[in-house]
């Protein structure tokens, strides 16, 4: 158990960090990764993710390289999967050496996403080095003439238990292959005995962030390279009808690349290139196939519909509400929103002699081969995508695009091209977390609990598994892709996580989305949790009841239960079963994560002027169990990102469209959360270490809308259904009482 308060950090710890351990990554920085072949069965590395040679290599000298399929997008993997292996191998973290996201050298352990990185991604690495460890413990038993029973590995050592010589890792194994399969009974080590697992060991890859020396793919070249932006049309749906490459003739070195409505400008560099970016004149036809963003929730009402579907049913739902003499609930409705990157997307590829080099910030870099391959007509065996750090996103933003317009245009010119998303590429093109449209009714059952429950949803079907997405650039260049992306099952946690014996839940699938589609962070759950968690705020002061008492009377979990008490002890909650309406109120937010993963309550206290509509979150609180805690330090950074960036979404931002492009396309038109926003937040994790890890990178984002908008009703009495809460809207509900 552990409760913190995550202080602003200073500069003295910023500098301070920079003394933390730095170990060389295994992605590619220089020209001689273009050396390396890009067919798999050319480098000869198992990448098979049920064999142990898959994960780990053990070098002569004793250290490890370790082959993760997951990426580090900012949360920590470096030093959490290093943890985990080092864990099991009983070694030092500082012995191994990572790669990682490289789909020439890593196993497919799937796309970093939906907090899968330690919860699957870390513990399939955890179990192959429990069965190396196995292995290692069996060869050295071997050797010495000892049972296993008798040894012990101690720092990349295998010893006897009783003392004398024992034989390194190296001797035993160095620069040969195991061949094992991985073993899913392999005996972990008991938590008790942990050493590395649980400690808040520094992130590698900090120093050098904050002194300016990492490479991220914006900073990356290869020899021979040109520079490169995509000229994007004028209006969504678009063709190109002309260009005049005498527009740009007076540039030197910039040329068109075109390809059908694929439109591109490359250069010797990168100023050039943005000059001829800027200078190039083309005509593009007329285009208004879209509904505007005032216009969004009407749309998603009338169709045309994919069809329904039925998530949940309980009891009778319908008829219990029927026949209640009050009912509580309303229409809630979640913007389209972009991923809003602070660096605009960007890549390198190289495309010659039938191979393909890309590297990308894609958060699935096996995937997105695959994706490349079917784009570029090459096996998949002939193209190799390299991760290397972007700006960020947590779900699918342009990073993907990025990648393919890259090779397209390297393709084209057979030279390495580095393409350049500008600012309005970023924010007008990049996929979009989809519209939500729900309705909820709710009812008090007899026992002063939920007696009904129902859920009426609005989802573009474009969110639920569709097969593909297309990315831009191959689409305008008239490349059908038959692979493609998820954007999550935004349908998840849309009943209330309490005791409700009628309930239902309806889907309305919509047969597309308004703009292009994609997964964002905790795809759809945060919508959900806001408009659910709103309800049963309803609910209780329908009941005359406690938000937190009534909440804590309807929950059987007693995970649950726990963190909503962590949460209401941080910041010492007050009972009261009326909202205290004099512009300073608290809230509370509960969730299980898509029933069956991390535990999180949040709780805010918020003052709102009345006079502006302003509103300030002052506080926030959060309670927080994913089981076995890996990293704590790193564990409270991906969880204060989560309710930051969810307190951004919910606060400040819509994209904005009208019939024919994306107009939100500046930090000024879409803004997004800044220092003076940021409240205090406090955070109480809840350690399990004899339960599986679960994920850490999404769970908490789902409770923020809810516990605002809940704060936002004590401190005022007014409901707001509608995000984001402007302050024009909050002036609004104020004066209607809900908004």
């Amino acid at each position: 158990m552990t409760s913190t308060m995550i202080p602003r950090p200073s500069r003295r710890d910023l500098l301070r960090a920079g003394g933390a351990l730095v170990v060389a990554l295994g992605a590619p920085r220089d020209a001689d990764a273009q050396a390396l072949p890009a067919a798999e069965a050319s480098l000869g590395k198992p990448l098979d993710p049920g064999e142990v040679d898959g994960y780990f290599a053990i070098h002569q000298d004793g250290r490890v390289t370790l082959f993760c399929g997951k990426v580090d997008l900012g949360q920590g993997l470096r030093i959490a999967v290093r943890q985990m292996a080092a864990e099991e191998l009983d070694i030092g973290v500082e012995r191994i050496d990572l790669v990682e996201g490289d789909s020439a050298l890593t196993p497919d352990q799937g796309p970093t996403a939906g907090s899968t990185g330690i919860m699957r991604g870390g513990v399939q690495i955890r179990q192959a080095a429990a069965t190396a460890r196995a292995a290692l413990l069996g060869m050295a038993a071997e050797r010495l003439g000892r049972p296993v029973a008798e040894l012990e590995v101690v720092d990349g050592v295998v010893r006897p238990r009783s003392g004398g010589e024992g034989l390194g890792f190296g001797a035993l194994i160095g620069g040969r292959r195991f061949g094992l399969k991985l073993d899913e009974k392999a005996a972990l080590k008991p938590p008790a005995s942990y050493r590395l697992v649980g400690k808040p060991l520094a992130r590698p890859d900090v120093p050098a962030k904050v002194t300016g020396r990492h490479v991220y793919v914006h900073d990356f070249a290869v020899p021979g390279m040109v520079h490169a932006r995509v000229v994007r049309p004028a209006a969504v749906g678009a063709t190109l009808e002309s260009v005049d490459e005498a527009s740009i003739a007076g540039i030197a070195g910039a040329r068109v690349v075109r390809i059908r409505d694929f439109l591109a400008v490359v250069a010797d560099d990168e100023w050039s290139a943005v000059k001829a970016h800027r200078a190039l004149k083309a005509g593009w036809s007329p285009a208004a196939r879209l509904v505007g963003h005032d216009g969004v929730k009407d749309w998603m009402q009338r169709g045309p519909f994919a069809g329904d579907e039925t998530i949940v049913k309980r009891g009778d739902a319908e008829g219990q509400l029927a026949a209640a003499t009050r009912r509580v609930g309303g229409t809630y409705y979640w913007p389209l929103q972009s991923h809003a990157s602070m660096g605009p997307s960007c890549a390198v590829a190289d495309v010659r002699d039938g191979k393909a080099t890309v590297w990308s910030a894609s958060q699935a870099t096996h995937r997105l081969r695959r994706v490349l391959a079917t784009v570029l007509g090459l096996a998949p065996a002939a193209v190799r995508v390299v991760y290397l750090d972007g700006a960020g996103c947590y779900g699918m933003n342009g990073h993907d695009d990025a990648s393919a317009d890259a090779a397209l245009i390297s393709r084209a010119i057979g030279r390495p091209v580095r393409l350049q998303w500008t600012r309005e590429d970023e924010h007008g093109w990049d996929p979009k977390g989809p519209p939500q449209l729900l309705a909820i009714s709710a009812s008090l059952g007899p026992d002063g609990g939920i007696g009904a429950w129902r859920t009426e949803m609005w989802l573009p079907k474009a969110t639920a598994n569709l097969p593909n997405i297309p990315l831009l650039g191959p689409a305008d260049a008239g490349i059908v892709q038959r692979q493609g992306i998820s954007t999550g099952l935004i349908s998840q946690n849309a009943s209330a996580p309490y005791v409700s014996p009628n309930t239902e839940v309806v889907v309305h699938w919509l047969e597309d989305s308004p703009l292009r589609p994609s997964n964002i962070r905790a795809p759809g759950k945060i919508a959900n949790s806001f408009a659910v968690e709103s309800v049963v705020d309803e609910l209780a002061f329908a009941a005359g009841r406690d938000p937190l008492e009534f909440r804590l009377a309807g929950l059987r979990d007693p995970r649950g239960i726990e963190v909503m008490k962590r949460a209401a002890t941080l910041m010492s909650w007050e009972v009261r079963a009326a909202p205290r309406r004099d512009g300073r109120g608290r809230g509370i937010a509960y969730v299980h994560y898509k029933f069956n993963e991390t535990y999180v309550a949040i709780g805010m206290e918020v003052e709102v002027d009345r006079a502006s509509g302003a509103v300030k979150v002052v506080r926030i609180a959060c309670g927080h169990d994913c089981g076995l805690i890996i990293n704590p330090d790193g564990l409270r950074q991906q969880i204060e990102g989560n309710i930051y960036q969810t307190l951004s979404r919910t606060l400040f931002e819509e994209v904005a469209f009208d019939r024919s492009r994306v107009t939100s396309l500046d930090w000024a038109s879409y803004p997004i959360l800044t220092f003076p926003d940021v409240p205090e937040l406090r955070i109480d994790l809840v350690d399990r270490p004899t339960e599986p890890p679960l994920g850490g990178g999404e769970a908490a984002t789902a409770p923020v809308a809810a516990a605002l908008a809940n704060a936002i009703f004590d401190a005022t009495g007014a409901r707001l259904r509608t995000v984001p809460f402007t302050r024009a809207r909050v002036k609004e509900a104020l004066e209607k009482g809900s908004a």
